[in-house]
């Protein structure tokens, strides 16, 4: 036993508990002094791994691919088959972009301060002068479909610059190229699709540069996913019979990549065994937005150990039964990924929707003959049935233990609206989110919300929690997050009453 400093120890056998009083108090101030230091260092070093987990998943994806050096001494993606990261980098994620719009052009008179980036050493999208190990998997093709107005995110979403052109992190990088740079390593350039309308062509285009002009497919109107997918299956098949394709929405957010490319790695091996195979989504909460995925019984498949059966698909559900869902651990969000052979979802579009696969081959049969691909687009496109894939094949094929689906861990949300996209921006405290300019934003005793200075203009907020507003040069939006899922109907609406110039 120690004494403090000073103090002389009780002669042997003569220790009193008064005696005994001062060194146990002693020791406990010491005890408690080593448990706090110790805490303060197990939350510097918390820190410090975040720090470096951080660093780590930008280092993982920056030198997957090849770079060269500008004339300034920065370096940026190399080669026109390469990486797809020719479009310019921004710099430190400190210095935060000041508008959404990586075009500022497409939005009328957009009045948004122009966005400075300097190349940082440590930021999000450094970039390495040496390569790793790509994660290639030989025969697999990834397909982007690109749709869809995003009316939910209206103003911010339009017509001619939907939100899969929008960087809705203000990281530098829309969702498009987002969704490109996560999934290139599995496939490449060569083997990576994008399916678009005429009107979203030339953007993409340019926010895409190294997606090559025949992996472009081009559908004269919207037609949901089944045709645009069944398109893509059907030119994708007459290239490689044995082509496996993996179908990935452009306008969704994903967090934790590699548990995504390995959970896109299990679904390619599973489709192999000609399943049409889903992903499922671990579900954070009880939502009424998503469709569900009931878990059926394991596959056992050595190369995809995850792999289960679909017992059914679910419509999106009321509170209650979403939580009963939940609450039963069986259920997966439905995100609308799918991973199969291009035969084998053409055969299934055949069983259950033989004219839209007529449709879709003959088209197909043509593709590479431009003016004949022209004269069929015109001919046959128009009568084809508007209808989500989940509705044409997957519903009834999982009824008929045709679908697997591989539970995944990974983060994702289909920025749905503005209270989805408020959760996954940074804020203070009891603050709205902003994306854009914080500077133009001033606020007192306001909490929650989001906030989008599209214009220009100070936007100041006293005493008001949880508002949407969304301030562009040519329309002013303000709701709340509780009814941010209805903002369609605004849209609605302002293209009955003749608006249609601001959609």
């Amino acid at each position: 036993m120690s004494f403090p400093y000073g103090s002389a120890a009780p002669p042997a056998g003569q220790v009193s508990s008064s005696d005994n009083a001062l060194p146990v108090e002693y020791m406990f101030s010491q005890i408690m002094s080593a448990v706090q230091k110790s805490q303060a260092e197990i939350s510097d070093l918390r820190q410090e791994c975040a720090d470096l987990r951080l660093a780590n998943t930008s280092l993982e994806r920056q030198i997957r691919e090849g770079f060269h050096q500008n004339g300034n001494g920065n370096y940026y993606a190399g080669s026109r088959m390469g990486s797809g990261f020719v479009t310019p980098m921004p710099g430190s994620p400190q210095l935060r972009a000041k508008s959404p719009f990586l075009s500022p052009h497409s939005i009328p008179s957009l009045a948004a301060a122009p966005t400075s980036h300097f190349a940082s050493p440590l930021g999000d999208n450094a970039v390495m002068p040496f390569q790793l190990g790509v994660r290639d998997i030989p025969g697999f093709y990834v397909v982007i479909p690109a749709g869809g107005a995003g009316t939910r995110l209206w103003p911010l979403s339009r017509e001619e610059h939907p939100k899969f052109l929008l960087d809705l992190t203000l990281k530098g990088r829309s969702l498009i190229q987002a969704t490109w740079d996560r999934l290139l390593p599995l496939s490449s350039p060569l083997r990576t699709t994008v399916v678009a309308g005429p009107g979203h062509v030339k953007s993409i285009r340019e926010q895409l540069p190294d997606l090559l002009p025949h992996n472009l497919i081009c559908e004269p109107g919207p037609k949901d996913s089944m045709a645009a997918i069944g398109l893509a299956a059907a030119v994708l098949a007459k290239r490689d019979p044995n082509a496996v394709i993996g179908s990935f929405a452009a306008d969704h957010m994903i967090s934790g990549d590699d548990a995504f490319l390995s959970a896109v790695a299990e679904a390619v091996e599973v489709a192999k065994k000609d399943y049409l195979v889903t992903i499922g989504i671990a579900p954070s909460h009880p939502s009424t937005g998503f469709g569900y995925i009931r878990l059926g019984n394991k596959l056992g498949v050595k190369e995809a150990p995850n792999a289960r059966l679909v017992s059914s698909f679910k419509e999106k559900p009321d509170a209650r039964t979403a939580a009963a869902y939940i609450g039963t651990g069986n259920y997966r969000w439905n995100a609308g990924m799918f991973v199969t052979k291009a035969t084998v979802l053409l055969d299934l579009l055949k069983d259950y929707k033989p004219e839209l696969h007529d449709g879709l081959q003959k088209i197909a049969a043509v593709w590479h003959d431009e003016a004949l691909r022209q004269t069929a687009l015109n001919e046959i496109w128009p009568e084809l049935e508007k209808i989500p894939i989940d509705n044409a094949v997957a519903e009834p094929a999982a009824a008929e233990g045709k679908v697997a689906v591989v539970p995944a861990t990974f983060g994702w949300d289909d920025v749905g609206d503005f209270s989805s996209l408020a959760d996954l921006l940074p804020a203070e405290s009891n603050q709205p989110r902003v994306l854009g300019d914080s500077s133009l934003v001033l606020t007192e005793q306001v909490a929650g919300g989001i906030v989008v200075p599209g214009s220009g203009r100070l936007i100041t907020c006293l005493g008001v929690d949880d508002l949407v507003i969304v301030d562009m040069p040519d329309t002013l939006l303000v709701t709340t997050r509780a009814r941010s899922q209805e903002v369609k109907r605004l849209v609605k609406k302002c293209r009955d009453v003749g608006w249609k110039q601001l959609l």
